[in-house]
């Protein structure tokens, strides 16, 4: 019998970990979670390992454990100087060591480069602090150029940040180095520089894909090439992984070995690999993850590894929760140990079955990534809404080609630091590995099926959780005897390659679809056969306008841009194309400048005349009633103001069709919330678009008072701001409103059905 008990004490951490946070906010949910959870694993895993009094007081002090740091963890984040002067959202000059590299976002006034710091000493308000906490900054063009590691003085204001991870938000001015990054992040600049370098005369596609492999640097990757990694379960190549330190440690245990390295030699190799790497691919959690679950790999390749292995997974659970609380809510880290556990777990019987037949090393190809996808599809599933039916063919396929690509890419880097020739050879050698690793995922994205729809219901989910631990079960039976092998296999493909019926979108008599267009607003509400009112269109053009063709939207008698934010105007030019467009209202607030020239631009070039929404006015455009509820037109919303101020002049809509009643609210903050409330409190709504993509700053007060049957959030995959917060998602939910949010739904449609709002998901 295995050894779970590491394991299972990895799980008891992630509980503690998970619901602490919850609890410190004061949810019900987080503590009812926590004691049925205690007791679950306390006397589950007691049972199981027949040490029911040891075991189970082991567990249950995990949980209290972890919970506690986890605790202890979020208070120091939410609980010192730099989050109190958020909250009065002061000015302050700050000293801080830039800690991860640029991300480039769309804010809500411009585009903003994206970086983490860690604060060293902050002046606001008269006082002078010395400390140690984690902020995100964002700031314009200058913060792109300051290297990893540099430390840097700037003034800024700050705002409370929604995220648990980072004590403040830092909307920041120009850098001034202070000083430098350390040799060793200088170090790993120049060996990531070299590594582009020596792939950089090769086809884009293949040149961004190698640095990918070795060091997670994905930004020159094409956004379609990227979607066609997710849709054929390849998206693990493109961050860092286990799989990428395995590899690279590996391939350095080898050159140790043949340069006669033996004994502790290779464990010193090993560390120094392991550490080596971290640089390399920089020290942010998702790497330090990586390179934990990397080391369990390492260790399954050691005598008696599996069994070490899995007990070295439950110690690497149980240490980075420590270490890091943050991670037990973080997908790629639940992603990571679960593909890991798979492997340990799965791979090894269905490689014995399928070694009856095949050689081993074809066995242990096809075991490893199945074993692999088996695990994480639930968790894909109620992320994505997507369950991939050519991710274990695909993963399958290109495993030949990522180990000597990942070798080939690094070893180009270090040949090009002694002689760029040198390096563009073995970057050569590596592309032409990529490049097979390209056709399959194009190839895999393009077959009819390659991915299917799946509810992200709790009821749906339990399915497939069952399906696949009946197919855990099941596999080595089938997959012993090569005509059921063979058979299983046939069938997959054969689904992959017709396309099966589906229900079809939009669904039948749809009344409002709020499109998935990532970190903005899109919605469209149906005024008859072909036609749509629109209520903002932002970021990209591209989605807005793939939203509406999938609607056969060819008419557009109006158009309603609730205020100039890139994230609800920048995609406006998508609704004008190929369509007629009859009126477009705006708020009275021209501000952003740069969202009223974008608007201007695509209205004139479509003999558009943009007007100020006219507050109290109730207007009919097809089969629906429009009634414009604010701005008021004695509303302070003089600009150019701050970005609260734009969401406050954002116009606000009551908007009826088919007996339902849609309240569709922009942006608008608590202080516009609570002008408008005396006019429109006690609604009975059946449908709220949450404001501001579900932020923290609401007056929930408010917003429970409409009663809303639905609630509706626009929200980006992964976004950097913290949407939707968790206090009012679960505010919304405990006056009886279900919750909705297109990062995890994808596109939400609202029907009618007996009188009510009911909701189908893309």
């Amino acid at each position: 019998m295995k050894d779970l008990r590491l394991p299972l004490l990895g799980a008891a951490a992630w509980v503690g970990a998970l619901t602490a946070p919850v609890i410190v906010a004061g949810g019900w949910r987080g503590t009812t979670l926590l004691v049925a959870s205690t007791v679950v694993l306390g006397v589950g895993g007691g049972w199981a390992l027949r040490r029911r009094h040891a075991t189970a007081l082991a567990l249950v002090a995990m949980v209290i454990g972890a919970g506690l740091v986890a605790g202890l963890h979020a208070a120091r984040v939410a609980d010192n100087p730099v989050a109190d002067l958020a909250e009065m959202k002061a000015q302050v000059r700050v000293v801080a060591t830039v800690t991860t590299d640029p991300k480039e976002v769309v804010g809500e006034h411009a585009t903003y480069q994206l970086r983490r710091a860690s604060v060293r000493e902050i002046r606001g308000r008269g006082a002078v602090y010395r400390l140690r906490t984690p902020v995100v900054v964002l700031g314009h063009e200058p913060w792109e150029e300051i290297p990893l590691g540099a430390t840097v003085s700037t003034t800024g204001r700050l705002a409370p940040s929604d995220s648990h991870e980072e004590s403040a938000l830092l909307i920041a001015g120009e850098p001034r180095v202070v000083a430098g990054p350390g040799i060793w992040w200088r170090a790993s600049d120049t060996l990531r520089s070299a590594i582009r370098q020596a792939v950089a005369h090769r086809p884009a596609d293949q040149a961004a894909l190698v640095p990918a492999l070795v060091d997670g640097d994905d930004t020159g990757l094409s956004d379609d090439l990227a979607d066609d990694f997710r849709t054929t379960g390849l998206t693990h190549l493109l961050a860092v992984s286990g799989t990428n330190l395995t590899l690279v440690v590996g391939f350095l245990l080898i050159l140790a070995r043949w340069v006669g390295v033996r004994g502790r030699g290779l464990y010193a190799i090993g560390v120094l690999g392991i550490l080596g790497f971290i640089v390399l691919a920089r020290t942010e959690p998702s790497v330090v993850r990586a390179a934990a679950m990397g080391a369990v790999g390492l260790l399954a390749m050691t005598h008696n590894g599996r069994q070490r292995a899995l007990r070295g997974l439950g110690a690497a659970v149980v240490g980075l929760l420590l270490i890091d609380p943050g991670l037990a809510t973080s997908v790629g880290f639940t992603l990571s140990v679960l593909a890991t556990a798979g492997i340990l777990l799965f791979g090894p019987p269905w490689r014995d079955a399928l070694r009856r037949w095949m050689p081993r090393w074809c066995a242990e190809a096809i075991a490893v990534p199945a074993a692999a996808q088996l695990a994480c599809t639930p968790v894909i599933a109620a992320i994505s809404g997507q369950v991939s039916l050519v991710a274990v063919l695909a993963n399958l396929l290109v495993e030949p080609a990522v180990a000597p690509a990942t070798v080939l890419g690094l070893l180009g880097g270090m040949l090009g630091l002694v002689w760029d020739p040198l390096g563009m050879v073995a970057g050569t050698a590596a592309t032409w590995c990529v490049a097979w690793i390209i056709l399959i995922a194009r190839s895999g994205a393009a077959l009819p099926t390659a991915q299917v729809g799946w509810a992200t219901g709790p009821v749906a989910l339990a399915i497939l959780v069952l399906v696949c631990a009946a197919i855990a079960f099941l596999a080595p039976r089938l997959l012993r005897h090569p005509v059921t092998g063979a058979a299983g296999c046939l069938v997959l493909l054969a689904v992959a390659l017709v396309r099966l019926p589906t229900p079809g979108w939009p669904p039948p008599g749809w009344v409002l679809v709020m499109c998935d267009v990532g970190q903005g607003d899109a919605l469209a509400v149906r005024t008859g056969p072909g036609s749509a009112l629109v209520v903002d269109a932002g970021p990209d053009p591209a989605l807005v306008d793939d939203c509406l063709d999938r609607l056969k939207v060819e008419r557009v008698p109006l158009v309603v841009i609730t205020h100039f934010h890139a994230d609800h105007v920048n995609g406006v030019e998508g609704v004008f194309t190929g369509r007629r467009v009859d009126q477009l209202w705006t708020t009275r607030l021209q501000d952003p400048a740069e969202g009223v020239r974008i608007l201007g631009e695509s209205a004139a070039a479509a003999g558009v005349v943009p007007v100020p929404a006219p507050y109290g006015v109730t207007t009919t455009v097809g089969e629906v009633r429009i009634q414009v509820l604010w701005p008021t037109a004695t509303s302070d919303t003089r600009g150019p103001g701050d970005g609260s101020t734009a969401n406050d002049a954002s116009v606000v809509l009551l908007v009826e069709s088919h007996g339902l009643r849609l309240l569709l609210t922009g942006d608008i903050e608590p202080e516009g919330q609570d002008q408008l409330a005396g006019d429109i409190a006690d609604l009975d709504i059946d449908v709220l678009k949450v404001p501001h993509h579900g932020s923290r700053y609401q007056d929930l007060d408010w917003l429970r008072t409409l009663r809303a049957q639905v609630a509706l959030t626009s929200v980006g995959a992964d976004n950097d701001y913290g949407h939707p917060a968790s206090a009012t998602v679960h505010g919304l939910e405990d006056d009886g409103a279900k919750v909705y949010r297109t990062d995890r739904d994808g596109s939400i449609a609202v029907v009618e059905s007996g009188g009510e709002a009911a909701v189908v998901t893309q």
